[in-house]
């Protein structure tokens, strides 16, 4: 952690939604006039699409069905603990960009599935934002999770992750259900070893549930919708958070343990507005008192 140069961390599964709630970010740093750096998980995998997809067989022939971009040889995690632990202690280090498609392959100049070289990051900016698998993760050998000032999980019950992965991946990368499924499988253990952990190193989970059906998320023709949900945040220190505000701010909210307030799904924007904004705030705060 470090005064001068705050990191802020957004941890979820693929298909979690953690690109929708970087938005929320994206307009408190506008709004406020905060200068960010940012970090997207893609950018610390190890390999890129083809060279991922060589490793994966090669370590299917091997009789390990369990390699997976969830675990940690697959990514930088070390590296990505150097970044976090260098922005904190100066302000400066290195990123890239994970090319997805032919949208971002015309934006950045390098075909999809591939990286951008190594940067620097701009000069002077005021706070390091992380989006991806990996902001909150500990192992034997890193600890991501130390650096972070402010650390949110973003945790969907998992047959609604289900239904989003299937649908983003399907539609967006042409994807059929059953190779979404096939990597869902593969993901599952290092996804209970490595991703499901790291919820309970975060300081507040926004975790989406369903009030549809969703038993069977395979088949399921739609994404529930915001209004077809609710959201429960947890704070692991409920310290300092103004709950009867939360409650007078949001309507039909209410407090479902001491330290978790549920909130319509429609609202959720609207709850990480109102309890985000004095959190940041104040770690820009104790930047410039320490400046």
């Amino acid at each position: 952690m470090s005064r001068r140069h705050p990191i802020i961390s957004i941890t979820g599964s693929s298909g979690a939604g953690t690109s929708s709630v970087r938005k929320t970010f994206v307009n408190i740093f506008r709004r406020e006039k905060i200068n960010a750096a940012y970090i997207e998980g893609d950018a610390f995998h190890r390999y890129d699409r083809m060279e991922m997809r060589a490793v994966m067989a090669e370590e299917t022939k091997r009789g390990n069905m369990r390699f997976s971009h969830f675990g940690p040889d697959a990514n930088l995690l070390e590296e990505l603990a150097a970044t976090f632990k260098s922005y904190g202690e100066t302000g400066n280090g290195k990123t890239r960009h994970y090319v997805h498609d032919d949208r971002e392959a015309e934006e950045f100049g390098s075909p999809p599935g591939t990286f951008t070289k190594w940067e620097e990051f701009p000069a002077g900016t005021d706070l390091l934002f992380y989006e991806g698998l990996h902001g909150a993760v500990v192992t034997e050998k890193v600890n991501v999770a130390q650096h972070a000032d402010l650390s949110i999980g973003v945790v969907p019950v998992i047959n609604l992750e289900w239904i989003q992965k299937i649908h983003r991946d399907k539609e967006a990368r042409g994807y059929t259900t059953q190779a979404v499924t096939d990597t869902i499988l593969r993901r599952m253990p290092d996804y209970v070893d490595y991703i499901v952990p790291q919820f309970s190193q975060t300081g507040i989970n926004f975790q989406r549930a369903p009030t549809v059906d969703t038993s069977n998320p395979f088949i399921a023709r739609w994404i529930p919708t915001p209004d077809e949900s609710i959201v429960v945040i947890r704070f692991a220190n409920p310290r300092g958070i103004d709950f009867p505000y939360l409650l007078s701010m949001i309507r039909n909210s209410w407090m479902s343990r001491a330290n978790s307030i549920v909130v319509p799904g429609g609202s959720m924007e609207l709850a990480m507005q109102l309890i985000l904004t004095p959190l940041i705030l104040k770690l820009i705060d104790r930047k410039r008192n320490a400046d």
